[in-house]
């Protein structure tokens, strides 16, 4: 597991599979996927030795999809930012509770919730919800 991660709001997503539906359709139309920030990691080269985007849905840590590459651009009107470029697909991680930020933030690996899988399968169908409530209990 890489050792920084970034953790970002997914503003508008109700789900993971909302997410994912919205993902799918720019994958097919655009042929790519990103998420473009204005703030531009200093420690883009530590991101990139296998970081991941941690997704915050409806105030629960609740997916992880892993980062590519973090392009610097340039706007239309000569402001700098940051493409996020996204591998394919959405990782499952145990949903914890998370209180609402502005941009993005670092995210170690101790930080960082474990895969849902590495959790016990068993559990990848349970509502986030209950699952964030479990671990809050020390039961996850």
């Amino acid at each position: 597991m890489a050792e920084l991660n970034m953790i970002k709001l997914s503003v508008g997503s109700e789900s993971v599979e909302s997410l994912n539906e919205f993902q799918e359709r720019r994958l097919a139309t655009a042929g790519g996927l990103w998420h473009d920030t204005r703030m531009i990691p200093r420690r883009r080269r530590e991101l990139l030795e296998g970081g991941s985007i941690y997704w915050v849905i409806k105030g629960l840590v609740q997916a992880r999809q892993p980062l590519e590459d973090i392009e610097e651009r340039v706007d239309d009107s000569g402001r700098s930012y940051a493409r996020l470029v996204l591998r394919p697909g959405l990782v499952r991680v145990v949903p914890r509770p998370q209180r609402p930020f502005q941009g993005w933030r670092y995210l170690t690996a101790a930080q960082a919730p474990a895969d849902l899988g590495e959790s016990g399968d068993s559990l990848a169908e349970a509502p986030p919800e209950m699952l964030a409530e479990l671990r809050e209990l020390g039961l996850l």
